[in-house]
Formats: C-alpha cells, sequence, structure tokens
C-alpha cells in the first residue's frame, strides 16, 4: 500500500508576490487632463455663465477647484466651486462601519436653474455619483446635472456615465485604483496595486 501523503507546511506557506503599485498618471498628465476637461465644459455649456462645481470629498474638492481655476484663466470670470458630501445618502451606510460626515459647501445663488457639474477622482460602481444624486435632489432643481471624474475604471453597477473623463483606465476587481493630489497627500499621481499587496 502506497504511504498516505502528507501535506507539506512550507509549501503552504508559500505566496504568491503581488505586483508593485504602478503610476499610470503623473503630475503632468493630471495637469493636462484637467485643462482638457475644463475647455470641454467650456464647450459643451457654451461658456462659464451656467456653470457651478461641486466636488466629492475628498479629492472630488480639490479636482474641483482646479478646474475651476482653469476656467477662470479662459473665461476671466470665477466660476462657483462648492462641495456636495454624500455619506448620508449611500446606500451602503448600514452595511459598512459609521463614516465621518464631509463637508458641503453650495456656493451663493445655489444650484436652481444652473448646470452642476459633479467632480469625483475616480468613477467606479455609480453608487457614489447616485448618492450624490439624490443629494442635490434635496438640494434645489438645477438645469442638468453633469460629471467630470479624473479616472474612470469601469465595472458600474448602475447606468451612470461621466460626461468628462481625464483618464479611461481599465481594470480588474482585484486592483486598487488611488488619485494622489498635492492638497492632500503631498504629490500629484494616480497609483494602480493590488487590494491585497501594497496599500497606495
Amino acid at each position: 500500500m502506497s504511504p498516505a501523503l502528507v501535506p507539506d507546511p512550507a509549501a503552504e506557506s508559500v505566496s504568491v508576490p503581488q505586483a508593485a503599485p504602478r503610476t499610470v498618471l503623473d503630475a503632468s498628465d493630471i495637469s493636462r487632463a484637467l485643462t482638457r476637461i475644463a475647455h470641454e465644459i467650456l464647450e459643451r455649456n457654451r461658456g462659464a455663465d451656467p456653470i457651478v462645481l461641486l466636488g466629492i470629498p475628498t479629492r472630488g474638492v480639490g479636482l474641483a477647484t482646479r478646474i475651476s481655476e482653469r476656467i477662470a484663466a479662459v473665461e476671466g470670470q470665477s466660476v462657483p466651486t462648492g462641495s456636495l458630501d454624500v455619506t448620508m445618502y449611500r446606500d451602503d451606510i448600514r452595511m459598512k462601519p459609521a463614516r465621518a460626515l464631509e463637508h458641503t459647501d453650495i456656493p451663493v445663488g445655489g444650484i436652481d436653474g444652473k448646470v452642476v457639474v459633479l467632480v469625483d477622482d475616480v468613477l467606479f460602481s455609480g453608487r457614489t455619483i447616485r448618492a450624490a444624486l439624490d443629494a442635490i435632489g434635496d438640494i434645489g432643481r438645477p438645469k442638468a446635472v453633469q460629471l467630470a471624474v479624473l479616472v474612470d475604471r469601469g465595472h458600474r453597477e448602475l447606468p451612470i456615465r461621466a460626461d468628462y473623463v481625464g483618464k479611461n483606465l481599465p481594470t480588474s476587481l482585484v486592483e486598487r485604483v488611488t488619485v494622489h493630489l498635492t492638497e492632500y497627500d503631498g504629490s500629484d499621481a494616480v497609483v494602480i496595486a493590488d487590494k491585497t499587496g501594497v496599500s497606495a
């Protein structure tokens, strides 16, 4: 009779090495993408007059501010810019640990009759944007709502599409896309890494 096979503990402990995080957009790439988005917003809306920019915290706020600055440089006038916290509107609020509330800052003049451009760093499932639309509905009645994102990584779970995209970035579900901005992280970059690997 053949001897029973005994599992090798050393073999069981071997782990598959994870791919190192890699930068897919650097500071100059991000700058060019935001400049292009600003011009596309102006072209689509025939100027800056109807526009209100609302960034979704955290990094969407920094991106909205940068887009606003680029629009002002082209048009010679500032665009109302604020922030929109969607924490209490998320459909997973009961499924995850409590989140700290972020700041909502609606520009003077509100959003009624305006073209609201939501700004976020990464578009993924679409659930954050759905929550943002619900939040907007409690604040006012805009003429239209548009969406600008720095990165669209796919894997949508809801029928939501961005109007302005800095970079379409095909990813797998085991990858994490992280946006770094100087305002919050000390430098600008978009980094992709395995979720089980080194955090980006």
